[in-house]
């Protein structure tokens, strides 16, 4: 029985990778620490070499855009936020409207500007690592 309550758990565990020294996605991801889900590992990148290692990216992809692994797959981006967001009841209703398929189109198109001018930011951070 302890074994099997183990696979499960490990199984439902879900890691979100994150740029902790960016101040913006430190905020965002702050937001949804305080509402201490369990079943979310937070991991942040920053001289983080297990994170490479773990998402098989290299630290430039790493530090463009949010990932999450969830059951072995690895999610970037927009999809990765989605996947936040459905796990955190307080944000659920976010999931439910941006994984709607022309809204989700949108923000996927709208995460990609944004995260794109973040890295363009923080990319120093690439030199030390």
């Amino acid at each position: 029985m302890y074994i099997m309550k183990k696979i499960i758990y490990i199984i439902t565990i879900m890691k979100v990778y994150f740029n902790n020294s960016c101040k913006i996605c430190k905020a965002e991801i702050d937001l949804y620490k305080k509402e201490e889900i369990s079943e979310i590992n937070w991991v942040d990148i920053t001289n983080n070499k297990q994170a490479k290692i773990e998402t098989k990216k290299n630290f430039k992809e790493l530090l463009r855009r949010l990932h999450v692994e969830k059951n072995g797959e690895i999610f970037s981006g927009a999809k990765a936020f989605l996947l936040v967001w459905k796990n955190i009841p307080k944000y659920k209703f976010l999931y439910k409207i941006f994984s709607l398929p022309i809204i989700f189109q949108i923000f996927s198109v709208g995460y990609e500007i944004i995260a794109f001018f973040l890295y363009l930011k923080n990319k120093k951070q690439i030199k030390t690592n």
